[in-house]
């Protein structure tokens, strides 16, 4: 969930509390200048995934509705193409962005979406100018000498488009909104783009009324997650001109469901010296599995039901470092490509976590730093310089539990062969990824540290 918020400098002397519950003094220093604060907050229901292989397609019939599949099977080609473009940068700005965050929170929970950070990032560069703009391109990973800009725009757009695919086993919605003042007169380029590129919808809000404007926008986001992200908006500021929310929902149906009577309490090694019991899901069955000798981990493929998918990495004793080091997408794809289907009896923590993250101090060291001070150039929002980021914040929150098709749970029946099964237990830290296989998205990158922590 992606909320910004422009705010006047004058106006910016004050204490901010994050979303994480630590206080942040904002001192404003320099000529008075407009603030866009941006708060970023996810929600997000699943476990992990990974990048697999397009789905096919087939042909369709003789004569007209020949024609017509034709013309729809090339139109959905040309936006998975447009789409398969921004996957190496998107998958590149992930791990990037995960390493970041794990060198100042090494022993914590970790969950985030790289695809909504970028998303939100950029939409906001379509008000960036000169220097601005270089830097956050750049920042999302992407090389401007093998880029055009409209190249990138179109990328996300129908990224967006894909996302939001109408999937009953599915539930994935990704949106984007902007609340305006009244007095606040965006160029209407900009109002263009953000609705025809991202799909954002515009609205205005009382921003005097801070209580009336934050109800109205807490209102849109709980709806827009489903009840999941409650009160994301807390001490608005009265001079606020412009919020903007972007927002990721993700629920799936396991493909094979656990059953709810096999879960058990069991013990969870936080680290050497702690260990906490914590509700553990089991199924006996075949999985697709790796152990990847090199970095010392096994890798466990759950898929959903529609085009989403899981990884589970579970490194070895004193290895989640050199494991986190490796973690970039060339590492998922060799896993991918070496995945085989083995019998196992699995274990995995039933767990609900939240993570928060000030983006600020992240992205000012993977580049993006002038948009944070009175250097920014986002005159392409209101045709003046004089915007500048105060403020983002990103939010993610994660349940992994049993639910399964309903359907499926009573189907779910395996022949097993006479040997004894591989026993795989995450009873140690690991890490998740979840991804979108139709359009190869890394949704969400998640570090377990303590599943009973929220």
């Amino acid at each position: 969930m992606l909320l910004s918020s422009i705010n006047s400098r004058a106006k910016c002397s004050s204490i901010l509390v994050n979303t994480t519950g630590s206080l942040e003094s904002a001192q404003s220093h320099g000529k008075m200048k407009p603030a866009l604060g941006l708060c970023l907050l996810l929600a997000g229901l699943s476990a992990v995934a990974h990048c697999d292989h397009l789905p096919g397609h087939h042909n369709g019939h003789d004569g007209h509705k020949d024609t017509v599949h034709e013309e729809h099977h090339a139109n959905h080609a040309g936006e998975i193409m447009k789409c398969l473009k921004l996957v190496p940068s998107n998958a590149d700005f992930a791990f990037r962005f995960y390493k970041q965050v794990v060198a100042a929170s090494a022993k914590k929970n970790i969950f985030f979406s790289p695809v909504s950070i970028s998303t939100a990032f950029a939409m906001l560069a379509l008000g960036a100018k000169s220097a601005t703009l270089t830097q956050i391109m750049e920042g999302l990973s992407f090389n401007l000498t093998e880029f055009e800009e409209k190249e990138i725009h179109d990328g996300f757009h129908h990224l967006i488009h894909m996302l939001n695919h109408p999937d009953s086993e599915l539930q994935l919605d990704i949106g984007n909104a902007l609340f305006l003042k009244e007095k606040l007169k965006p160029l209407e380029k900009f109002l263009s783009d953000v609705k025809n590129l991202y799909e954002a919808e515009a609205m205005t809000a009382n921003f005097k009324n801070p209580a009336e404007a934050q109800k109205q926008i807490n209102d849109y986001v709980e709806k827009k997650t489903h009840g999941k992200i409650v009160e994301l908006v807390r001490d608005l500021d009265p001079e606020t001109a412009m919020v903007v929310v972007s927002y990721v929902f993700f629920k799936g149906k396991w493909e094979k469901p656990f059953d709810p009577e096999h879960t058990t309490e069991r013990d969870f090694f936080v680290d050497e010296e702690t260990s906490i019991k914590v509700p553990m899901m089991h199924r006996l069955g075949r999985f697709d599995l790796h152990f990847d000798e090199e970095l010392s981990c096994t890798v466990v493929r759950l898929n959903y039901n529609g085009s989403a998918t899981a990884f589970f990495i579970l490194p070895d004793k004193g290895k989640m470092k050199q494991l986190e080091d490796a973690l970039w997408k060339e590492t998922v794809s060799r896993w991918s490509n070496s995945l085989h289907l083995s019998s196992a009896n699995l274990y995995i923590p039933k767990f609900s976590i939240s993570a928060a993250y000030e983006l600020k101090p992240i992205l000012t060291k993977m580049g993006i730093t002038d948009v944070f001070t009175d250097q920014a150039d986002l005159s392409g929002i209101t045709g003046a310089p004089e915007l500048t980021v105060s403020r983002a914040v990103h939010k993610a929150v994660l349940k992994v539990d049993e639910r399964g098709t309903e359907a499926a749970a009573a189907t779910a029946i395996e022949i097993m062969p006479m040997s004894l099964p591989l026993v795989i237990e995450f009873s140690s830290p690991f890490l998740v990824l979840i991804f979108d296989r139709a359009t190869n998205s890394t949704l969400f990158i998640g570090k377990i540290n303590n599943p009973a922590e929220h």
